[in-house]
């Protein structure tokens, strides 16, 4: 469900502040285009060019398992009917799916394949899905259809489509890749899903949070992140307007159109490590609407979440410690 820089956009161009009196104040930096979004990643203590290049080497070696587009996956195997022997990346990240999928009662899915198949948001001039097609669709969604025995997987009905979590599996493991590396100090956002690695400066990063439908050009506030990952979603990051109504990439598994709630946008803030449960929580969060969402974020431990409404209000969790500007 989600990536043109994405569902998830915290931006590091504009939103990494400058701190002074650091001997390495201009990071080693590279951005390249995989996940199907553009990725950056910032070194300042401890790496080099050439470890960086072998982290997007790492991105493209998830990619070619969790991808639901790529021919050789794991994903597009299963999607094919077939019984498939998984690459345990691959069956983590489907367990991880699950839960979700479990915890939101199918609010959030990992089986949405036959709807986000539908609708073309990349399209130069995209169309919204007759209805037919969509109730069509949603029949063939329910994450019960997924079979695990073993390390082997199969689906009895739907497509599966990790859109909505793999990036932030693909994060936490870029991350620890680049920490197990010597990696002290540095910034990874693989199209908006960030993760901090240490400090900058002797000081936590700041991390600035994008106003929507800004363009990405203006900041509604200020995370101070130090081995922290955020993860953001929104319904500005890929959208269109038809016959003057406006249509999301972030999809109701129950309708197959776009989910309807009063957030447009949710930044979700953990640990290092735990990019992915951010992922999943952005998403599920988005179609909760405040208030639920809210009262999720706060019933688990070392995760807050920053709300923004269709009014511009902001709402943030007890822990977020955001600030505003």
């Amino acid at each position: 469900m989600k990536r043109i820089f994405l569902t998830l956009i915290i931006l590091i161009t504009l939103v990494i502040i400058p701190q002074t009196g650091c001997n390495n104040e201009e990071p080693i930096s590279k951005t390249d285009y995989c996940l199907d979004t553009v990725c950056q990643i910032d070194i300042y203590e401890g790496g080099d060019e050439e470890l960086i290049d072998q982290a997007f080497k790492l991105c493209r070696h998830y990619e070619d398992l969790l991808s639901k587009t790529i021919k050789t996956s794991d994903i597009y195997r299963i999607n094919q009917g077939e019984k498939v022997k998984v690459d345990e990346d691959t069956l983590e990240v489907i367990k991880k799916g699950l839960y979700y999928s479990k915890l939101s009662k199918g609010t959030f899915d990992i089986t949405v394949g036959p709807i986000t198949d539908l609708w073309d948001f990349h399209a130069e001039e995209p169309v919204v899905p007759e209805e037919k097609d969509l109730a069509e669709a949603v029949k063939h969604i329910g994450y019960g259809n997924i079979l695990i025995e073993g390390n082997t997987v199969s689906i009895l009905d739907g497509k599966i489509d990790l859109g909505a979590i793999a990036k932030g599996y693909i994060c936490d493991k870029v991350t620890a890749f680049l920490k197990d590396s010597g990696v002290t100090s540095g910034v990874v956002n693989l199209g908006g899903n960030i993760a901090v690695i240490g400090q900058k400066n002797g000081k936590p990063f700041k991390v600035g949070i994008e106003r929507p439908y800004s363009d990405r050009t203006e900041i509604v506030g200020l995370v101070e992140a130090e081995d922290k990952t955020l993860v953001t979603s929104g319904i500005y990051e890929r959208c269109f307007k038809k016959d003057g109504k406006v249509y999301h990439h972030i999809l109701d598994p129950k309708t197959g159109y776009p989910v309807d709630s009063d957030i447009e946008s949710v930044t979700i803030i953990s640990s290092l490590g735990r990019s992915v449960d951010c992922d999943g929580l952005s998403t599920l969060c988005l179609t909760l609407g405040v208030k639920d969402a809210t009262k999720l974020i706060e019933s688990i431990d070392g995760v807050e979440a920053v709300f923004i409404d269709r009014n511009d209000k902001i709402t943030q969790t007890s822990g977020a410690h955001f600030e505003k500007q």
